[in-house]
């Protein structure tokens, strides 16, 4: 699939060799317990012989296949598992390039990920996809790139830096690393026949890849299953039971997510661990994890210990983060079990409950040990057009974020984006504002802060201002950020228009990234220079550079968990209830522009 590693074609005669005691193995593990995903069942004493990177023989007893240059790694009883697979995922949402996050994920056991890089496309088109598909086959892990389906992600709703067409996907389906169409959002698209995004489903199918799904809306009636004809094979977006059974009835895969922000396998595991449905349709993914909880909290195997706490049997979960991906993508004979002809990837703990990542061992060689990276991650050179992707066309003032009231009116009714903690949706609020010398005030009392989405590819100067509630931000302060899900434009929330003008005009500086202000002053900054988006920097320092502003954010008042991440996603106009975009503030129940107050 990538340079890095040699197809099962042309390491066959040795497997066979190996597996026959005819040559003897690079590498054989001994001692421990295999996890069998294929038969759910753990096998006491089994071994495993690697040659070229992949698995040549599994079975009780692997000495035949021993020579004197052959590595011998002794289990000492611990559990010999597939390495972990995150089924959807997007690398920008870490705020890293795909070296530095396959870094920081490769010691929590992740050894494969199935990424959509919509992020970039909307702001550099199908040349930032390139980018990230090259530097991902560079990885000494396998990374696996759906081509973006989205951008625009509500075509009339937002203007987004580029926008993908069916020739683009068409083209990529030719690159090695492509191995599907990443969530199709526009899913009242789908429904109502749309002929380009059916297009750009028909051009995934005819080269014979996945669709990848994004139905965030409640409504299970025609308009679902209007959907489910159009073509994607999967789901993220749902939130209870309900959801996960209607789509698996319907021959999709339900992804369950525990991201950042994302807290929805809970509500929708029990359709297995209490209704009993076959579990090979589940999966479980991260879809968005911050640099902070790549290096605090883990990865996939963070996802798999938290399927075990809502109930789930270990090897059932361990089958959703591994066989079940696997599968799902047509790559059962490539990864996600450990058996032979497969990547050898395994990792070696010594519980499968609380699932310490012991030894990371990814085609055939050992890649971390207790928590520690034991190889290199490459780095593409990532070109100057990559870089400077901020462009605001003037220096921003004050009175750039100012709304004015319609005439003569000393109070109005708002429409007011209201953020849910740890959830993606948003509720549609309003709020009685009041009115001095013309300009609607924020109300910090009832929790309204001022929002502005700032247009910043082609440097149109644009400003789209209103309202949101649920940060409790408190004097004066604004946030900005130029990741700004999924047009990629600019966020910023505040309290203050002076503070908001001097946050969007440091962006606007640094070239991109996340800047909080307080009283006229600059209290955190993490620079993302990659497309506004991304940081070659390693993701420890990223990391501290996020928790400064995490604490920066509670400093102006926020208490909100994961904050940032709702923040990023003000922007996300294909999630209801209520957003913001360049064009305007946008009903997502409705997927039309609304007018920012109510009828008096």
């Amino acid at each position: 699939m990538d340079h890095l590693v040699k197809s099962w074609a042309d390491t066959a005669p040795r497997l066979v060799a190996v597996a026959a005691g005819r040559t003897p193995a690079d590498c054989v593990i001994r001692g421990g317990r295999l996890v069998n995903v294929h038969t759910r069942e753990v096998l006491d004493g089994w071994q495993i012989a690697i040659a070229e990177g992949r698995f040549a023989f599994v079975g009780p007893d692997a000495s035949h296949c021993i020579g004197p240059e052959t590595e011998v790694i002794e289990a000492e009883g611990r559990y010999l598992i597939p390495g972990l697979c995150d089924a959807h995922m997007h690398i920008e949402s870490g705020m890293l390039t795909p070296a530095e996050f396959a870094r920081a994920v490769i010691p929590h056991g992740t050894t494969s990920m199935f990424t959509d890089p919509h992020e970039i496309a909307n702001v550099l088109g199908l040349a930032g996809v390139r980018l990230m598909h090259d530097e991902a086959l560079m990885q000494p892990v396998n990374i696996f790139t759906q081509m973006p389906s989205c951008a625009p992600s509500a075509p009339g709703l937002e203007t987004t830096g580029w926008e993908i067409t069916p020739e683009d996907v068409a083209e990529a389906m030719t690159w090695p690393g492509i191995v599907g169409l990443g969530e199709m959002m526009n899913f009242p698209g789908v429904a109502a026949g749309d002929a380009k995004m059916l297009a750009e489903i028909a051009a995934t199918q005819a080269a014979g890849k996945t669709v990848g799904g994004h139905y965030a809306s409640p409504d299970l009636g025609p308009a679902f299953h209007a959907y489910v004809a159009g073509g994607p094979a999967d789901d993220h977006e749902g939130t209870c039971e309900a959801d996960a059974i209607a789509r698996v009835r319907q021959g999709m895969r339900s992804m369950m997510r525990l991201g950042s922000a994302w807290y929805d396998i809970e509500a929708q595991i029990t359709a297995v661990t209490e209704r009993g449905l076959d579990p090979r349709n589940f999966i479980l993914c991260t879809d968005d994890c911050h640099s902070g909880t790549l290096v605090n909290d883990g990865h996939m195997n963070r996802v798999v210990r938290h399927a075990i706490a809502c109930g789930a049997d270990p090897l059932v979960a361990l089958q959703m983060a591994t066989i079940n991906t696997a599968t799902h993508f047509g790559l059962e004979r490539e990864i996600g079990s450990i058996a032979p002809g497969r990547r050898a990837d395994v990792i070696l703990t010594s519980d499968l409950a609380t699932l310490p990542i012991e030894r990371v061992i990814a085609r055939g060689r050992t890649v971390a040990e207790h928590g520690a990276i034991t190889v290199d991650c490459p780095h593409l050179a990532w070109p100057d057009s990559a870089r400077g992707t901020v462009h605001l066309g003037k220096t921003l003032a004050a009175e750039d974020f100012v709304v004015r009231a319609p005439d003569g009116a000393n109070r109005v009714t708002a429409k007011v984006i209201g953020v849910v903690e740890n959830q993606a949706p948003t509720k549609a609020l309003t709020a009685d504002l009041a009115v001095i010398d013309t300009i609607v005030e924020p109300d910090e009392s009832n929790d309204v802060a001022q929002i502005a989405l700032v247009e910043r590819h082609r440097g149109t100067g644009g400003v789209t201002n209103g309202f949101v509630s649920g940060f409790g931000y408190k004097g004066k302060m604004a946030m900005a950020s130029t990741v700004a899900h999924d047009s990629h434009h600019m966020i910023v929330v505040g309290t203050d228009r002076e503070n908001m003008a001097l946050a969007a005009n440091r962006l606007g500086e640094v070239g991109g990234g996340i800047t909080v202000f307080r009283n006229g002053r600059e209290i955190a900054l993490v620079e993302l220079p990659i497309a506004g988006l991304m940081s070659q920097e390693p993701a420890e320092q990223v990391a501290l550079k996020a928790e400064r502003m995490v604490e920066a954010m509670a400093e102006c008042g926020c208490t909100l968990n994961n904050a940032y991440m709702q923040h990023s996603l003000l922007a996300l106009v294909v999630i209801p209830e209520l957003r913001i975009s360049d064009l305007g503030l946008v009903d997502v129940t409705k997927f039309e522009i609304t007018e920012l107050f109510e009828e008096s």
